[in-house]
């Protein structure tokens, strides 16, 4: 079969890419993510394609996909077949049986019913999960001795702004096996690996030479104290500057073993403790845009798929930089830190840099509080969608944590006590 692709582009909006399909008349919309904030945006298109009768088939697929998030949050969330396309080679192929007369009905109802299935295997293995209540998860809380704990004045409290951030810097902080697993080639070597990475670079040399992408950074430090309600408060001298809002874990780890949320790792107001906490936001995306579409009027979509994949790369090698500034400068609660690279990746410092919308602060709406501190539009030009992506979507925000103790961890098992009492704690701002 001959087949029309009308390529719509990066980061566009729901209703765009449904009335490209109305108007183009399509057979098929396809949605790749190489960033895990698209999964979020992947389920907002299918629900507005269901809401608006757009019924035809939805194929997903990219570094961040799966087959069991596209049974379990995706599918579910559409109206019509909804397809995981492991690999863009087999997206011709998959292309072809949707819209087949012969093949499409049985091919769309053995896909149906393995998501089912899936979903289901799923919704068993969590639900033979046991939790316990609010109440007894806030009770086995994280404790730490605040008289005794090693709290760290920052060296430099408030906002910090980084503009222009050398990107021939950043690119020594590249971890590159992300690189290999967005083109789904980690875990191989060889010829093709390295003609990758070579490739890579060469790309890397002209964005740098020629200035074709700006990095700005932005990162605040500020006293806070977990308050009563089991939330951040962060200050700047007396006055308050805003709330984190924290879930805790509810999944029954065994007891001795704490339930965790963020604000464990803050002291608690009456403590009479002073401690602090940060946050940050930081973009290697500006000029992404005009660089993919300068590659996309050459035909050349090998280089403009490329430089999405690098610039968020950059953004991360940002990410992984500034903290490593915070804990040795800014904060310097490891001023004698000596770690190599591959150390930082496996997260061998002291401290955590979570995110909004990922395990253990899993409601992306907690961006706003980032960017409203920071002033992250004016400090970075960065922005959010309305469902919370960050635009350029070559950017990265989260906290800072300097507890001794720190871990990342997934919040699981959250009742709908907790998610009521969370809900009124954000209306409460």
């Amino acid at each position: 079969n001959n087949f029309r692709v009308v390529d719509l582009g990066v980061m566009v909006p729901a209703q765009d890419i449904i009335d490209a399909a109305i108007r183009e008349k399509a057979d098929a919309v396809g949605l790749s993510g190489l960033i895990t904030p698209s999964l979020d945006e992947m389920i907002h298109v299918a629900s507005e394609m269901k809401r608006q009768s757009l019924n035809i088939p939805l194929m997903v697929g990219g570094a961040t996909t799966s087959k069991r998030h596209t049974a379990v949050r995706i599918a579910p969330a559409a109206g019509n077949a909804v397809v995981h396309v492991a690999d863009a080679s087999l997206a011709v192929p998959v292309c072809q049986k949707l819209i087949s007369v012969t093949q499409r009905e049985l091919y769309v109802a053995a896909i149906k019913d393995e998501y089912e299935a899936i979903k289901r295997d799923f919704e068993e293995n969590s639900s033979s999960v046991k939790t316990i209540s609010y109440a007894e998860a806030k009770r086995r809380r994280l404790v730490t001795d605040w008289k005794k704990s090693e709290i760290v004045k920052p060296s430099k409290t408030g906002v910090t702004v980084f503009r222009d951030y050398s990107i021939k810097e950043l690119r020594g902080y590249i971890n590159w096996s992300f690189v290999l697993k967005a083109w789904e080639m980690d875990g191989k070597s060889g010829v093709e690996t390295d003609k990758l990475i070579k490739d890579a670079n060469k790309l890397l040399d002209i964005i740098e030479g020629d200035k074709l992408l700006k990095a700005h950074g932005v990162i605040g430090l500020f006293r806070a104290s977990a308050n009563d309600d089991g939330d951040i408060d962060l200050f700047d001298g007396p006055d308050k500057l805003g709330t984190v809002h924290c879930l805790r874990q509810q999944q029954d780890r065994g007891e001795g073993k704490p339930s965790l949320s963020l604000s464990d790792y803050v002291a608690p107001a009456g403590s009479g403790v002073d401690d602090y906490a940060g946050m940050f936001a930081v973009t290697a995306g500006i000029g992404l845009d005009d660089l993919v579409r300068s590659y996309e009027k050459k035909k050349d979509d090998y280089s403009a798929i490329m430089v999405k994949v690098l610039a968020d790369r950059l953004a991360e090698a940002f990410a992984e930089r500034l903290h490593q500034i915070v804990r040795t400068d800014l904060w310097g609660y490891s001023r004698h830190e000596k770690l190599t690279l591959d150390e930082m990746f496996r997260v061998k410092y002291r401290g955590i840099r979570p995110a909004p919308g990922y395990p253990a602060c899993p409601d992306h709406s907690e961006k706003k509080v980032i960017f409203n501190i920071l002033d992250v539009e004016k400090n970075c030009g960065m922005a959010l969608t309305e469902n919370f992506m960050m635009l350029p979507v070559a950017s990265v925000s989260g906290y800072y944590f300097a507890h001794p103790e720190s871990v990342y961890f997934a919040v699981s098992g959250v009742s709908d006590e907790q998610r009521a009492d969370y809900e009124i704690r954000k209306r409460r701002g």
